[in-house]
This record gives structure tokens, sequence and C-alpha cells, in this order.
């Protein structure tokens, strides 16, 4: 650096709304799009960002190559090749467990470095509670190993993960900013970290398979979903008892003219799961549908529960289903589970303002959130990410509502494949997309925009399917923060936070200064998500080098490793994809995601001094 730095207004101002985006993430008074807006807002208004650069975000090679790759995966998913890749895992398994937790993890951790790592996790969810229904083995025993080794994966390229993505953008940036005489940084092409990532992702496999697993197996009091056991697991887990009966409204109940949601209200009620009616047969009927004489209801319910408020209200109880026996069909509909990704647009309303019965077409049972299992009065209770969600409803209209991305399905259920022949025109474009971003002189949105754009000509998804397939929160916040780390490099706050770093840790070797950085950006990551962890850190890891005369390359790529280096919390969406249907509680999150995150740190920082 030329000269010692002092702390200036526009310093001030932009550590004032770095803390500000701590503070917005951290207690989560408002969704992570919104507070992005707001700290983009602040931005504009503060003019510590020219106006005519303050959107540059909304246009980035980032956020174009996450629209695109997510679009890409969409093709995958509806051509169903999810289904082929889980017997891919049990041919490789050959049935041993230790050998299928290995299976899984490298099959999901491979795609994790062509796709972003929630999109993964959540095309492999379904994929490992199919392999446990087939085989018997305990949920619990994949998810978590598999979640991880996709997080793994994901650093074997450009693509994998935000920060990953993000990181050639605030490479470039920076350069803007470099002192006099300092080399250019450049951008890294697709698989320039592909010996780094793959150490990383082989080190979580290893781990999982000599000392990880071990952990789950050890102190597993959970329940395996096994093709025998589904009732009784719905059962102990949630309180689900009971089967269900064919009542008929009779002349004279005091049912006639109430909805379905003021009587399911009264005291000893069943759920309601299917009427029929003179309008004819719907499973998940919405609340405000009102009963009337001769309505046929489909309810769930202990028998004594069920007979006895048969007989206080007028109805009368059939011996077996009669009119409704198609409706319950194990073939038609059932009992499922679905996680809710921190995308979802359910997050902060309450299950009774989602209406799921009129929207979706299907009746919410029970909420599970951690330890808890909520059971009473859901409509109340405030969806959260990582809620695991038990539902009944119909296979189709499960399926037609399924890829809103709204809610992930864990539980394997009849449907048909999308469109199965279109398999090779995804594989092909899909392919087609990363070689020209590979080995063309391409940039990598264009080249991967252009197989998206094979797909959508080819019929594999359509444009509305498209536009569904993409997570626009995530795409509002990297947007947003973009502008914020273009902030703190251009206003100088990361020359002087590293400049005021350097005073202290001056005398510290090169690794230890790598070191520490990893450590303090995957601390960044679980209070202000993998993006903003990227976006604060590596223009201080940038910085920071240059004071010490290191590399500014390695420094900024250890930065943005370090941000997908989060196995603790649930601010990393693919914990909170995970832990609903494994049913993991914290402490394991931290006894098996802990010796991980130290693990990752150090071999990020070995691998990324030894390759460049």
């Amino acid at each position: 650096m030329d000269g010692a730095l002092t702390l200036s207004f526009d310093m001030a101002l932009v550590l004032g709304i770095l803390c500000l985006t701590v503070v917005l993430f951290v207690r989560e008074w408002v969704s992570a799009d919104v507070a992005g807006l707001v700290i983009l807002v602040v931005l504009g208004l503060t003019q510590l960002v020219p106006v005519d650069r303050l959107f540059d975000g909304f246009a980035s090679n980032a956020v174009m190559s996450i629209l695109a790759v997510m679009v890409l995966g969409a093709g995958l998913d509806r051509t169903g090749v999810m289904g082929h890749a889980a017997s891919l895992v049990l041919k490789l398994s050959r049935g041993n467990e230790k050998h299928l937790v290995v299976a899984l993890s490298l099959v999901a951790g491979s795609t994790s470095a062509f796709m972003q790592n929630p999109a993964v996790v959540a095309l492999f969810l379904p994929v490992a509670s199919r392999i446990a229904a087939r085989t018997g083995y305990p949920l619990s025993h994949l998810l978590m190993p598999m979640g991880f080794c996709v997080v793994l994966g994901g650093c074997m390229s450009m693509v994998g993960s935000s920060p990953m993505i993000l990181l050639n953008d605030l490479l470039l940036a920076a350069n803007r900013n470099l002192p006099s005489g300092a080399e250019s940084l450049r951008a890294l092409p697709l698989f320039a970290v592909l010996p780094v990532g793959l150490a990383l992702f082989l080190s979580g496999i290893a781990y999982f398979r000599f000392f990880g697993s071990r952990l789950l197996t050890a102190q597993d009091d959970r329940l395996p979903v096994t093709p025998g056991t589904t009732e009784s697991y719905f059962e102990q887990v949630y309180g689900i008892r009971g089967e269900v009966y064919e009542l008929t409204v009779e002349a004279g109940s005091a049912l006639i003219g109430q909805s379905i949601h003021e009587v399911e209200t009264l005291s000893g009620a069943p759920l309601i799961l299917a009427i029929k009616d003179n309008q004819g047969v719907r499973v998940a009927p919405a609340g405000d549908q009102l009963l009337s004489q001769s309505t046929v209801i489909g309810a769930l319910g202990p028998p004594d529960t069920v007979e006895r408020f048969a007989a206080e209200h007028g109805l009368s109880l059939a011996p077996s289903l009669r009119q409704l026996e198609e409706a319950f069909n194990p073939a038609r509909s059932g009992i499922s589970e679905a996680v809710i990704p921190p995308g979802s647009r359910f997050v902060g309303k309450t299950v009774g303002e989602l209406r799921l019965r009129k929207r979706y077409g299907i009746s919410p049972l029970a909420l599970t959130r951690g330890e808890e299992v909520y059971r009473e009065d859901i409509r109340r209770i405030e969806v959260r990410p990582g809620d695991c969600l038990v539902f009944h409803g119909g296979w189709p209209e499960l399926a037609e509502h399924a890829h809103e991305k709204d809610f992930v399905v864990v539980t394997d259920y009849p449907q048909d494949e999308q469109r199965p022949q279109k398999l090779w025109f995804a594989v092909s474009f899909f392919a087609l997309g990363f070689t020209l971003a590979l080995v063309g002189h391409f940039p990598l949105p264009v080249a991967l925009l252009g197989g998206a754009v094979g797909m959508l000509l080819t019929g594999v998804i359509s444009m509305d399917e498209a536009y569904k397939a993409i997570s626009w929160k995530s795409i509002f916040v990297l947007a947003c923060l973009i502008p914020l780390g273009n902030a703190v490099d251009s206003t100088g706050t990361a020359a002087w936070i590293s400049q005021e770093a350097f005073v202290y840790l001056g005398g510290w070797p090169i690794w230890l200064l790598q070191l520490a950085v990893a450590i303090l950006t995957a601390m960044a990551a679980m209070a202000i998500s993998q993006v903003g962890a990227a976006v604060l850190m590596v223009p201080m890891a940038i910085n920071l080098a240059l004071a010490a005369n290191a590399s500014p390359l390695e420094f900024a790529l250890i930065a943005a490793l370090g941000a997908s280096n989060n196995f603790l919390t649930a601010s990393n969406p693919v914990n909170s994809l995970i832990s609903g249907p494994g049913g993991y509680r914290a402490g394991e999150f931290l006894r098996i995601g802990l010796p991980l995150t130290l693990l990752f740190a150090v071999v990020s920082v070995v691998m990324v001094t030894w390759w460049f």
C-alpha cells in the first residue's frame, strides 16, 4: 500500500451499512430478499455507489450464470434423470449401507459441481427417500452425508455455489481499486478450482466413511421409513393415528351449512380429507367449503373418536369405504412429508394463510420443527425454513405443484414421469452448455444460457416452467448485495480494515493468515449468508494479501471457499433442507459438522497454496 489510510466519512458510512446488513440477516425481521433491497436503497440514497452502477448486480455475470444453472437443473428434473440416479446409487452400493452412503454422496456431490447446492439437494431428497424406502436404511443415515458432500462437491467448479459464481465478478471489480504496480486479477475458468474442490470432496467422503457415519449410527433413535413401517412411522413421529371412515351428513344434522374449517374446530372432530357432494369427489377440499345434506365425508381418526363424533352431530357411519373408495386408493392419494426450502413463498406465513387445500389440494396434518411436533391448531403456526410439513393429498395435484419449489416432497409417491422422451435432449444440452464454457471462448453465462435455450427450443421445459424453476429470492439477494461489495472496495473500507488487522497480524506467517481468513469467512457465512460473507470478505482478503505481499488470488479464493464452509447452522440452505426430513437436532450439526468445518478450512488452505 502507498501509505496509511485514515477512516473517512464514506468508510464510516459503509461500516454502518455492514452493521445494518448483519443485523437484518441475523435478526430476520424481514426476509433476506427484502433485506437486500433495503441495503440497495440505502447505498443509493447515500450515493456510496453511483446511480449508473447501482443496479449492475442484476445484469452481472454471476446472476445470469445462477439463473441459467437453475433452468438447466429444472430440465434434468423434468425428464426423470433423478429416477435413474436412484437406480445408479443402488447398483453401486450393492445393498451395503456403508457403500450406500458413499455411493449417494458421490453421485449427489458430483452433480453439485454443475448445479447450485440447494437445487441438487432438492433434487436428491426424493432420491434418498426412495432409496431408504427400498432398502430399509434410516433416512437420517443418508441425508447428512449426502448434504454435506453436496456442499463440498460444489467447490469443484465455478458454478457449484453462489460464492464461487460470485468470485469472478468480485475479482474483476477489485481490479478497479488495486494500487499502482499491482498485477491485475484474472477471472478463473470453469474448472480452475477442480483439484482444490476434489480434495475437499474426497476428504468429506472419507470423513463420513470412517468417522461421521459412526456418530449418526451410535446416537440414532429415529425410525427408518420403509414400505412396511410407513404407517407406524407417521403414527409414532407425528401422532397421526386411526383409519379413514366414510360419514354421511343426515337430514337435521347440526353440521349442515357449516364450513369444513368450522367443523374441524369442534371438539373431537376428525381430520376431513375428502368429500363427495353434488359437485363430485374432492380430495383435500377447501376449508370454506360448506356441508349440505347427503354430503359424504372422508375422515381420519381413531375408531372410538369418529363413532362418538358421528353420533353427536347427526352423521351416519358406513361400515367401509364405498363412495370414497377411489379417492383413498393408495395409487390416487396418501400422506406425504415435504420440507420448506429457504426461498419458499411459504416462509413467514401461517399454515392457515397458505390456504393449502384451496390452492394446492393438500390437507395439512402436522408440522415438525427440530424436535418439536405440532398437531393441534397448526393453522396458527408461522412457517420457517427447514420446517417439515405432513399432509394428505392426491398424487396428481401434488405432482402438479411439487415443481413450484415452495416445498420439496421427500416421501416417495406415485407420479408419472414428466417427459422421459426428452431425456437425451436434456442431457445433451446440459453437456453442451458446460462444454462451451469449458473449451469455447464464450463467457460462462452465455455458454450456460446456450444450453438452457436448447432445452426450451426442444420442449424439455417450457418458458413458464423455467420461470418457476428460478429462485427469484436468491437472485434478488445476490443482485442487491453485489453493489455492497463494490462499495466496501471502492471507498477503501476493505483496505482500511485490512490495514488495521495487519497491525496485529503482520507477524503471522502467510499460511496462518490464510487459515484465519478461511475461518473468519466461515463464521461470517453463519451470520449473514454465503453471499453476504463472500461480498464482505473477498475484498478484505485481497487487501490483506496486498498488505502481506502475498497472492491476492489465493486469499480471494480461500475466502470464497470459506463462504461455503457452513455445516453448523440453518443459515446454510442445505442444512435447512435436510434437517426436517432427517430429524436432525442442532447438537448433531455441531457434533458432526464442527470437525468437518475445521477439516474444510485446513484442506482449502493447503490445496490453494499448493495448486495456485
